[in-house]
């Protein structure tokens, strides 16, 4: 449960232009879609996936990390690790067996001949997609575990595009559409909640002596 007092005494440091910001974005984000991404070596496209998701509404990314540890290259986030949630794993099937649980369906970006074109996709279904890398693609576990099979259409002699850019195409083509449609993608009113707290905090300088404070002055039930 969210100490709503403590919210509130954290939103009254902000300014009302941050604070219409937090709801402006806010009303634009969306669990109903998220992103794996599996053992990608190069820092850097971590880092602009997390981008993409913070830039089209996606509030989660999943990482696996069962090869590759990693750390976000700030300067290629752009800030983005302060809105967007990230969950690791230490191995795929975890990583599967998790969002399974949440009730999506896992959607492996990739050539296959059962796939689906990147405009013909079911947006009303909840669902995660995950990249793997240009040289290696995903594993055998995510194609085996695989409800579906995603592909952006390509017309020139590569066959393959950067991570970071499959996933920013197909973040913009499906959440577009997400939006358009009549189901009910947003956070819910608990989830917009978590989340302004942890902005908040994310945002107000030494706000581990100000929580302190509060604390010691509000002393929890």
């Amino acid at each position: 449960m969210i100490d709503l007092k403590y919210l509130e005494f954290l939103e009254n440091i902000l300014t009302d232009n941050r604070k219409e910001r937090f709801a402006t974005v806010l009303a634009n984000r969306t669990n109903h879609f998220t992103v794996a991404m599996e053992d990608i070596f190069q820092l850097h496209n971590t880092s602009a996936v997390m981008r993409s998701c913070e830039v089209f509404g996606v509030q989660e990314l999943n990482v696996v990390e069962e090869k590759f540890g990693k750390s976000i290259d700030k300067e290629i986030a752009m800030g983005a690790q302060k809105w967007v949630d990230v969950n690791r794993f230490e191995s795929i099937s975890n990583c599967i067996e998790s969002l399974k649980s949440k009730g999506y369906q896992i959607i492996a970006t990739t050539p296959h001949e059962n796939d689906c074109m990147l405009e013909d996709f079911d947006v009303t279904q909840k669902s995660a997609f995950f990249f793997g890398t240009e040289r290696d693609g995903l594993s055998e576990e995510v194609l085996k575990n695989a409800d579906g099979f995603l592909k952006i259409p390509m017309v020139g002699f590569t066959e393959s595009l950067n991570i970071s850019v499959s996933a920013a195409i197909t973040l913009q083509n499906l959440t577009s559409r997400l939006r358009k449609s009549d189901i009910k993608w947003q956070l819910s009113e608990e989830e917009i909640l978590v989340k302004r707290l942890q902005w908040a905090k994310n945002t107000i300088k030494d706000i581990k002596r100000i929580e302190a404070r509060y604390y010691e002055e509000n002393p929890k039930l």
